[in-house]
């Protein structure tokens, strides 16, 4: 059983129209918390078009942590794809354990092969998420 409990000075409301409020506020912070981790805690760049190439390469990361799916459907990357408590990590950890691993795309017999480094210790996390991934109804 889990209790929530929140304060706010909006009154005359009942729980149920509140609780949805609050809940899409704390969805709003997390991403605003991703986005951060993501780049946009600073602009490392002087003239204000790189910074501009910069905030759209944050973009298309934070695109693709949320999982922008092709029929437009939002969905969540990792609570797709991956397992356990992987599903809870920041974008700084995914960023470190899993779209940092090295890796070669092989194209041999017209398929194209990903070979990850079997000394990284996340390799089996990449393979299962590729795995689920690939068994996602195809929206087409």
């Amino acid at each position: 059983m889990r209790l929530t409990c929140f304060a706010t000075n909006t009154a005359g409301r009942p729980i149920a129209e509140l609780e949805p409020r609050h809940r899409l506020r704390a969805r709003a912070e997390d991403r605003i918390r991703a986005a951060r981790a993501t780049g946009l805690r600073n602009l490392p760049l002087h003239d204000t078009a790189q910074n501009k190439v910069w905030l759209e390469i944050v973009q298309i990361a934070l695109d693709l942590l949320a999982g922008v799916l092709p029929d437009g459907v939002w969905g969540r990357l990792p609570m797709l794809a991956l397992t356990g408590k992987a599903r809870l990590w920041e974008p700084r950890r995914l960023r470190l354990r899993l779209f940092s691993a090295a890796g070669q795309l092989v194209t041999t017999g017209r398929r194209r092969i990903l070979r990850l480094a079997r000394h990284w210790p996340w390799t089996g996390h990449i393979t299962a998420a590729l795995e689920r991934l690939t068994q996602l109804p195809d929206p087409g």
